[in-house]
């Protein structure tokens, strides 16, 4: 059953601004993997927005926000081996979501050069 649906539309620009102005706001943001696979990439600013529009649409389908001690960098967006987006989770974001039953969490990612979103639909 769906418990929440969330999406999140960003600028690139938006984001890149914000990690070149900002030293330590990538640590905040995002996992260390989450880190290396952007780093690696062409476009980086591209794929940090992304997981940054993921984490925002997440949250808002658990209906939260960020706030009650949730972190970004607890809502590691990562790929499977087919190239799928998935959400993996720790600490109290984790913790959180086991308490409310949600047994499966969706993702899907979109981008063209200077835009990204996101859907995220969590269910129980």
């Amino acid at each position: 059953m769906v418990f929440g649906i969330g999406t999140d539309i960003i600028e690139v620009e938006r984001i890149e601004k914000q990690l070149e102005k900002n030293s330590g706001l990538k640590e905040k943001l995002f996992t260390p993997h989450e880190i290396a696979y952007c780093e690696n990439k062409k476009n980086k600013a591209q794929h940090y927005a992304a997981r940054f529009a993921a984490k925002e649409a997440f949250l808002k389908a658990i209906g939260t926000g960020w706030r009650d001690g949730l972190q970004f960098n607890e809502i590691e967006v990562t790929n499977d081996k087919m190239g799928k987006p998935m959400i993996v989770l720790s600490g109290k974001t984790k913790d959180f979501v086991n308490q409310i039953n949600i047994t499966n969490i969706q993702v899907s990612l979109t981008h063209i050069k200077d835009v990204v979103n996101a859907i995220v639909i969590v269910e129980k």
